[in-house]
């Protein structure tokens, strides 16, 4: 049984790491506004330039003269897997449920006997896979030092992607993020960006357009910047997610914290009254013996 002092430093110290959990939950409130806001904002955006690609690909009639991003290499022996996590931790289940959604995709990839290779964007992603798929890693990016989600990190990614594409490093790429819900639930996505896939989402417009200059023109400025924005868009809904994820991980800590506290502090109290009268009776015992 604990002695008096060891429950009272046990004590002192929960209720530390109470005021740090409140402390993180309150940052994350702050941070998830702005974050959502900008996942939002972003969604449209990304959604319009796929539609208008999509678009612009139903009047190709030349297929196998249509640009290589949008129509593929028409093989799928490599696949290259973007997986998209935290750099920090602290956050649920958050990292996890990608990692999760990204590893269903890689055992189906790797018995069908095909090529799988795996570039993290993430500091988080990269400790969960390499002890498993590090064989299978080519490439390890981290934003630790950015302050805030921006297009250009985004860039730098899809420069990477396509610079691997031109050099036939691979035939698919897909994207893994988690999109932002609400605060409690972040649902894990699995997103084909190369060769451009129709998504079930948006794929209900069939708006009729008319472009000027001609469509592998627009094609080939629009395909890069595409693949840049879907990975701005991930990114943007990942941190959103983060945030959320971390707001309600440090409010589940918080309460544990408070709730052993008062657990604690009963088994305190007990020993401590059962300490008191302890020393009662053997006081009185030594007054009767007087």
């Amino acid at each position: 049984m604990p002695s008096l002092d060891d429950l009272r430093k046990r004590i002192t110290s929960v209720k530390s790491t109470q005021k740090i959990t409140k402390a993180m939950k309150m940052v994350a409130a702050a941070k998830l506004r702005k974050a959502q806001e900008n996942a939002e904002k972003g969604r449209p955006y990304s959604e319009k330039m796929n539609n208008v690609i999509l678009n612009l690909s139903k009047s190709i009639t030349d297929k196998e003269n249509a640009p290589k991003l949008l129509v593929g290499t028409g093989e799928e022996k490599v696949h290259l897997c973007i997986v998209l996590t935290a750099d920090r931790g602290l956050c649920g289940g958050f990292n996890t449920n990608i990692i999760k959604k990204a590893k269903s995709y890689f055992e189906k990839i790797i018995s069908e006997n095909k090529t799988l290779k795996i570039i993290t964007v993430g500091s988080k992603g990269y400790d969960q896979l390499k002890r498993q798929y590090k064989s299978y890693i080519v490439e390890n990016i981290s934003f630790k030092e950015s302050k805030n989600i921006n297009y250009f990190d985004a860039d730098k990614v899809g420069k990477i992607i396509i610079e691997k594409f031109e050099k036939n490093e691979f035939d698919v790429c897909a994207i893994f993020y988690n999109k932002f819900k609400n605060v409690i639930t972040q649902i894990p996505q699995e997103q084909q960006i190369v060769p451009l896939n129709e998504d079930k989402e948006v794929s209900g417009n069939d708006n009729d357009y008319e472009f000027e200059p001609d469509e592998d023109e627009i094609l080939s400025n629009l395909l890069p910047k595409n693949i840049s924005t879907q990975i701005f868009k991930a990114m943007l809904e990942n941190s959103a997610s983060e945030q959320g994820s971390r707001m309600t991980a440090m409010d589940n800590a918080t309460r544990n914290a408070g709730e052993l506290v008062d657990r604690l502090t009963i088994e305190y109290n007990r020993s401590r009254q059962a300490a008191i009268t302890k020393e009662l009776i053997e006081i009185i015992s030594g007054a009767e013996s007087l």
